[in-house]
């Protein structure tokens, strides 16, 4: 046997245990479930910079690992859902709240949503103060939106009312429309347009962990396991 294929093999076979864990692992991320921190404030309230969310890869598709092709269908997307997705235009990943189905029509008119020509209903306003920054930040207002019968908690921030004017747009088939429920600060299906299903990655259901990343990583015990809404 040549001398350096000899060290190479001993090697394999003294961690072969190692290997046989990471193969697992790494098929367990890729293709059953995964966690993705969360760098932006784009779902405020549901989720805040520092997040760390659990998402189920098979809630939708069981898909070739490391690829967009989809073995099997195990489920279909529903308003409400809170879904990690690859950005059409860029193919970031992103987290985003599902609010409309293929087929629907949606529309944003002064900030409120509109789907199939229904107006969503909206609590009670309550302020909250958002951070935006080392010094920066104003009063918030946020409520609970109920529409096309799913409910979520959303945010608004004032003096930014054309983020709240969109379409009506028809969703076309096998696409879905995102919204981040901080709806004034969310790149979402209003920029980067309606995601294909097959750019669905999975669905988020938990908060693993969170740390406040503006407040010297401090974790916030309060978080760790709750479930997303």
């Amino acid at each position: 046997m040549n001398a350096d294929v000899k060290p190479a093999t001993n090697w394999l076979k003294a961690n072969r245990g190692f290997l046989v864990f990471l193969l697992c692992f790494g098929l367990l991320r890729t293709a059953i479930a995964d966690w993705n921190p969360v760098p932006s404030a784009s779902m405020r309230p549901s989720i805040l910079e520092g997040d760390v969310v659990l998402v189920n890869r098979l809630a939708y598709d069981a898909k070739l690992p490391l690829s967009e092709i989809s073995l099997a269908r195990l489920g279909e997307p529903q308003r409400g859902d809170i879904v990690t997705f690859a950005a059409p235009t860029t193919g970031v990943l992103l987290i985003k709240r599902l609010v409309a189905l293929p087929g629907d029509t949606v529309e944003l008119r002064d900030g409120r949503l509109l789907i199939n020509g229904e107006a969503a209903h909206y609590s009670a306003a309550e302020p909250a103060l958002e951070t935006l920054g080392p010094g920066r930040a104003l009063v918030a207002t946020r409520s609970t939106e109920t529409v096309a019968g799913s409910s979520r908690r959303v945010q608004h921030l004032p003096g930014l009312e054309a983020a709240g004017q969109f379409g009506p747009l028809r969703v076309p088939a096998e696409h879905y429309f995102m919204l981040g429920d901080n709806r004034d600060n969310s790149a979402d299906s209003r920029v980067i347009g309606a995601v294909p299903r097959r750019l669905l990655v999975g669905r988020a259901h938990h908060i693993l962990l969170s740390v406040n990343i503006t407040d010297r990583w401090q974790p916030r015990w309060e978080r760790v396991a709750a479930a997303l809404r």
